[in-house]
C-alpha cells in the first residue's frame, strides 16, 4: 500500500507541475501575441512625417 501512495504522490505532483507550466506558457503566448498586434501601431505613429 505504501508503494501505491508513493506513486500517487509523485504522479500527482508531476501532473500539478506540468499543469502550472502549461498555464504559464499559455499566458506568455497570449501576452506575446498582444504585443505583436500592437507593435506596428506605435511605430507608425512616432515616425516623422513629410520626409522619406
Amino acid at each position: 500500500m505504501s508503494e501505491t501512495w508513493m506513486g500517487l504522490i509523485i504522479g500527482g505532483s508531476a501532473l500539478s507541475i506540468a499543469m502550472l507550466m502549461v498555464i504559464d506558457h499559455y499566458r506568455r503566448e497570449r501576452r506575446r501575441a498582444r504585443l505583436l498586434r500592437h507593435l506596428d501601431h506605435h511605430e507608425w505613429w512616432h515616425r516623422p512625417r513629410g520626409r522619406m
